[in-house]
């Protein structure tokens, strides 16, 4: 019997429409599997699903957290956990969905056991990047850790915490990740997975047309919420697509059609970045071309895997 489905792919691919349609027709219970949607006050800029959606079938994992809380991929897998058990306990079905690979390779292979992270050391290592510069800092951290010389010096997220780690362990992220304990959750005879993706072309076009829903909706003053805030700007949560451009406008570095083409221009190569990740780390999913497809039929293709 299936009791999971995992629907991946790029931003604005329609992915979320066809998790509704299976949630719809089984009953199920939509998951969150992206990393920007687990912010609250990010509803309009991480394109998370309408209030109306939200009502027409269960929606968890999503809204869960302040932009101000440093979230990672261990603690959604935590929490995926949980929230799976609780569905499949109560004999529904989960549905997995978003657009971060991360949060499906943890699903299906666990997580390393790296330590947790401390914030004061996490401190440190941000005064030690400022003060020595991205190439610099990246240097020091290669001495303390060679394998860290496969992350690029500008990759701030995964340099700190690489630093954090091994000072806090002595040992580098690669030898934790020879350490598995945290267990996959979904078991893959119950399981069917789909990656939805489409027309380059017409991606690009969806979202433009998305991006342009979104400042009608309130993404400027959503952003204006946000850095009011005062969050630490290299926190996860501040790498939301729009959230720095539209911070040059309001303090008049930027103007607004500079910032709305060059959010639009990196929406659709982070989109492309997912659609090249999936399509090498998803070589066994499904896979389904939405170009010309809505979602009623490519829900209807996942059902009839399911009953097969």
């Amino acid at each position: 019997m299936i009791d999971t489905v995992l629907i991946a792919g790029p931003t604005a691919s329609g992915k979320s429409a066809v998790a509704l349609e299976i949630a719809r027709a089984t009953g199920g219970v939509i998951v969150n599997a992206d990393s920007m949607q687990v912010y609250r006050e990010l509803r309009i800029l991480s394109a998370r699903p309408s209030e109306a959606d939200e009502a027409a079938a269960e929606h968890r994992l999503f809204g869960m957290v302040s932009v101000l809380e440093h979230f990672s991929v261990a603690r959604w897998l935590e929490a995926a956990r949980a929230t799976l058990a609780d569905i499949h306990g109560a004999g529904r079905v989960a549905i997995v969905t978003g657009g971060t690979g991360l949060y499906f390779k943890a699903l299906e292979e666990g997580l390393a056991p790296a330590p947790s992270s401390v914030p004061a050391l996490r401190e440190e290592a941000k005064a030690r990047r400022e003060a020595l510069g991205p190439e610099a800092f990246h240097a020091e951290l290669v001495t303390l850790d060679p394998a860290a010389a496969a992350l690029a010096p500008g990759d701030t997220q995964r340099t700190l915490r690489a630093w954090e780690v091994v000072k806090q362990s002595g040992r580098g992220l690669a030898d934790w990740a020879d350490a598995q304990t945290s267990p996959a959750i979904v078991v893959p005879e119950r399981t069917v997975r789909l990656v939805v993706d489409m027309d380059r072309h017409v991606l690009n076009a969806r979202i433009d047309a998305r991006f342009g829903a979104m400042m009608a909706a309130g993404a400027m003053d959503e952003a204006r919420a946000f850095w009011a805030l005062n969050p630490d700007p290299m926190s996860p949560a501040a790498k939301a697509l729009g959230l720095s451009q539209l911070k040059q406008v309001m303090d008049g570095t930027l103007g607004l059609e500079e910032a709305e083409f060059d959010i639009r221009l990196k929406t659709r190569r982070y989109a492309k970045r997912q659609s090249t990740w999936f399509r090498n780390q998803t070589t066994d999913w499904l896979r389904a071309d939405a170009t010309e497809k809505d979602a009623a039929y490519l829900a209807g293709a996942v059902l009839a895997a399911m009953a097969d």
